[in-house]
């Protein structure tokens, strides 16, 4: 477990659709907490990352290091994008020290707006670790600053698809494409191999994912699902499949137009742009067919694993997946809170926690958090102040930009 800090204030907004609350409608911020992403990183996350997922990333060095650039990977079909934070941690390792260097993820609004879908439920997630909303004019604004985009342009379709489609890439959005025609921004395929396999017992059925997309979840795989409504900490298992990252050589979309004699570049039509994306995507599919087959014979590397059981010693811990809850729900409370008493008062003061244990536990962990004070909880604060505490809002760059890239 990690080792308790003195607590840091918090600034609380007031503002229905503003990140902070200290800034106007139109001054510069910026949600990432650099802070918090190193902790995080030297504390629990990069060991549990070397030691559990041991990745590579093959070709780091066609890598920018400056933008435009856009970094597009293939989705892992899995509910929970393990693969996504690990690939972002590992782009984060070659440039450390320099928050402007920080790649920016575009992810959808819905990651954050329902809580049991960030991970662990910790507030914020996704913004304090450089996420930004996922909108045609943010991701149009990131560019048009420089910024080197991650982005994963099969979209849910690409995390819904299951275990049965592994490494099929789904339709490709084209809304990278137009924006790399016009910003000329290159776009650098990030193979993912093995990702597949943390968790392979995720399979959809076309008449379950419509019914439960009335109810406005967009898929719902099986078994899992149903096991993680049961046992909350299900949700976010994870096997110890062995990550390959291998990027390819850069897509310059706005000379791939001019071959294909799709017109303008700069003002795509919808035509093009489909016939853009579909031409990218072919290429993809079959360099990713490629390196499974070179990569992704055996995912587990069950040797691998053992040998970093023997040398993780006084961090075995994290190499077990049921302590993951505990560990980074805690690190992220630890931040606001006083240190721990003793020993006893470190583990009772975090008593909701076994909720993720409990059978239908969601029912308990949902009303201790509305029971509990920050940073255990809301109670105490207005509807306003928990939203913006846990992240429930929009985050246009129109209305609220950037600082300036240095």
């Amino acid at each position: 477990m990690t080792s308790p800090r003195p607590a840091r204030p918090q600034a609380d907004a007031t503002s229905d659709d503003a990140p902070h609350a200290a800034q106007g409608p139109d001054e510069p911020v910026d949600p990432l907490d650099i802070e918090y992403f190193e902790d995080m990183l030297r504390e629990f996350f990069g060991p549990l990352r070397d030691c559990y997922f041991r990745p590579r990333l093959i070709h780091a060095d066609r890598l920018p290091e400056h933008g435009p650039a856009i970094f597009a990977g293939n989705h892992s079909g899995s509910a929970f994008p393990y693969d996504g934070m690990v690939l972002d941690s590992l782009l984060w390792n070659r440039h450390r020290g320099d928050p402007s260097l920080k790649c920016r993820s575009v992810y959808e609004t819905t990651l954050s707006h329902t809580w049991w879908m960030r991970p662990f439920g910790i507030d914020n997630f996704w913004r304090r670790g450089g996420g930004v909303d996922m909108t045609f004019d943010n991701f149009d604004r990131l560019l048009a600053r420089g910024q080197r985009v991650l982005y994963y342009p099969e979209g849910v379709p690409g995390i819904g698809k299951g275990f049965a489609r592994r490494y099929q890439l789904q339709e490709f959005k084209t809304s990278f494409v137009i924006l790399a025609a016009r910003r000329r921004a290159p776009v650098y395929p990030i193979y993912i191999v093995n990702a597949e396999w943390v968790i392979p017992f995720s399979f959809m059925i076309g008449w379950v994912d419509r019914l439960v997309q009335k109810l406005g979840v967009p898929f719902l795989p099986l078994p899992a699902g149903p096991l993680a409504v049961l046992f909350p900490f299900l949700w976010y298992l994870a096997l110890p499949a062995r990550m390959i990252f291998v990027v390819g050589r850069p897509f310059h979309v706005a000379q791939l137009v001019e071959e294909l004699e799709l017109g303008d570049p700069v003002n795509l039509t919808r035509h093009a742009s489909r016939e853009v994306a579909r031409v990218i995507r072919d290429r993809m599919q079959e360099r990713l067919d490629y390196y499974v087959g070179r990569y992704g014979q055996r995912p587990y590397q069950l040797r691998s694993l053992a040998r970093e059981w023997r040398k993780a010693k006084g961090r075995r811990s994290l190499m077990v997946p049921f302590t993951w809850v505990w560990t980074f729900v805690t690190h992220s409370r630890d931040r606001r809170r006083p240190p721990a008493r003793n020993f006893l008062h470190r583990w009772l003061r975090d008593w909701d926690l076994f909720g993720y244990y409990l059978p239908l536990g969601w029912f308990f962990l949902a009303l201790t958090r509305r029971w509990r004070r920050p940073p255990c909880g809301y109670r105490g604060l207005s509807d306003r102040e928990r939203r913006r505490r846990e992240g429930r809002y929009h985050w246009h760059l129109k209305d609220h930009p950037l600082p300036p890239p240095r």
